[in-house]
């Protein structure tokens, strides 16, 4: 096998290659490795290398597949999960996150760690530690984040689906700039385990990117379910979820919303990409209404997010200086201002902006009364260039100022999280809600803009709707096939 063949394969037809002794794990590994040496240097998506010598008697329903698992909440026993953090680069994790043993009890051949920023805290992948990710489809341009890359390695060839999580769109957003598929699961659905419960109060899920629906269904299959030491256990489905792959999903009735209170007037490929799937819905006999006005109060729930996200993001810099004994300056920049703006939220407001997560639930749940699924852009503009999103010069210096001082508290009183808002989360307004509410929702690569960049569509179910998005993904992948498309690195 060359590695225009093994291109053409998803993971569950290198599986069945494997299986029926067509090519063995060896040859597979092989040609993964020598496509990420071609590659990697242009995209900068692994960032270390994780031993592996994979044998003939491999079991599993994804024996001897070629996989990545991400650098951020993955551990591989022996070797660091940096996090993307200088601090983090040489501390071992003790033992194989629940998700990961479960990849290699099914199977899968993990060679390396993909690119995140530090403490998976943006949706770019450009962190010092390691440098920026690129996308394949244009490397002047971001992969997204924080699994951006497991996106950038899925898109650019090196394997057919990666390693990722999501707390806040780190699934979706990568999928969406690299043209995969990208499903975050339900609460509680997926382990965080064995260090953490549940990360960010449930908010965080693991999953993969991939280029195939039938892939991300097949991969929740092996990943979901609870685990001793977790915090409940979870629902299952009554069946397998790769069995939803071509299944009728019913004349289903979907609500559509572009505009948002942060974004009121997205790029209009966003507009493209919503019409693209609106076309392809209505010709699948769907019942597709567009929206008034949002079923949220989307820049409510943006700020809720952000205010959670700096105290996380406090306490993960804290615990990251207790394991390493690093000090201040072995962190960004802009994760010890987040961190200082965390460290000056009041607890009261802190909690209250985490049980308002129960009113976006009920917003949304309401919604859900009159409509089977959620529509939207899973960006609002194309995917942003690499260095887009850094401080200007003057407002580097004073932070540093503030940072040296011990006085960048003082930023809360500033206009600082709107200007966070409209920056960091302007091009990527849509995909917090599923996290705050605990709801599955997926990024499918629909549409691609006149310059050729990807640019998905995201679909949020209600509780348990992980087999709805199934079905429907795999109906609109038939509809509007994406398969043919490859980036062009």
């Amino acid at each position: 096998m060359n590695f225009e063949e093994y291109r053409r394969y998803d993971a569950t037809g290198l599986a069945k290659l494997v299986a029926d002794r067509q090519v063995s794990p060896a040859e597979l590994l092989a040609i993964a490795q020598e496509r990420a040496a071609a590659v990697n240097p242009r995209i900068n998506a692994i960032v270390r290398d994780v031993p592996a010598a994979p044998s003939d008697d491999l079991d599993g329903p994804f024996a001897g597949v070629p996989f990545l698992i991400k650098d951020l909440g993955q551990d591989y026993a022996g070797l660091p999960t940096s996090q993307g953090s200088r601090a983090l680069k040489s501390v071992p994790a003790p033992a194989h996150s629940t998700i990961v043993q479960r990849w290699i009890d099914a199977g899968l051949v993990i060679f390396g760690k993909t690119n995140v920023p530090e403490f998976g805290a943006k949706g770019i992948t450009e962190p010092e530690a390691w440098g920026p990710a690129r996308n394949p489809w244009d490397l002047s341009r971001t992969p997204g984040g924080s699994s951006g890359g497991s996106a950038a390695a899925v898109a650019a060839g090196i394997v057919p689906c990666a390693g990722a999580s999501d707390g806040g769109g780190s699934i979706r957003i990568p999928s969406a700039c690299c043209g995969l598929v990208g499903l975050k699961p339900g609460r509680g659905l997926t382990p965080s385990g064995p260090g953490v419960g549940e990360a960010m109060h449930g908010a965080a899920v693991q999953g993969v990117v991939s280029r195939s629906v039938r892939d991300t269904a097949a991969m929740l299959d092996i990943i979901c379910g609870g685990e001793p030491f977790g915090p409940y256990v979870p629902a299952m489905p009554a069946k397998p979820f790769v069995s939803c792959v071509g299944e009728d999903p019913g004349r289903l009735r979907i609500g559509v919303r572009v505009p948002s209170a942060i974004t009121p007037n997205p790029h209009h490929e966003a507009y493209a990409a919503v019409q693209t799937a609106v076309r392809a819905l209505t010709d699948l006999g769907h019942d597709v209404e567009e929206l008034p006005q949002a079923p949220f109060d989307d820049a409510a729930l943006a700020r809720d997010f952000l205010l959670a996200w700096f105290v996380y993001s406090a306490w993960e810099l804290d615990e990251a200086k207790r394991v390493s004994g690093a000090g201040d300056d072995m962190f960004e920049r802009d994760t010890r201002v987040i961190a200082a703006l965390g460290r000056a939220t009041p607890s009261v407001d802190y909690v209250a902006a985490v049980q308002r997560r129960h009113q976006y639930t009920r917003q949304l749940t309401t919604f859900f009364e009159s409509y089977d699924l959620l529509l939207t852009p899973t960006l609002a503009l194309p995917p942003p260039r690499i260095g887009e999103f850094e401080l200007p010069i003057a407002l580097q210096r004073g932070a540093d100022v503030l940072l040296k001082t011990r006085t960048a508290r003082l930023l809360r009183y500033t206009r600082i999280v709107d200007d966070m808002i409209d920056k960091n989360l302007a091009w990527i307004p849509y995909t917090q809600l599923a996290n705050l509410t605990g709801r599955p929702a997926i990024s499918l690569p629909l549409h691609w803009t006149a310059d050729g960049l990807p640019l998905g569509v995201q679909f949020v179910a209600p509780l348990a709707g992980e087999s709805t998005l199934i079905r429907l993904a795999a109906q609109l992948e038939q509809a509007v096939p994406w398969a043919d498309r490859v980036a062009p690195v």
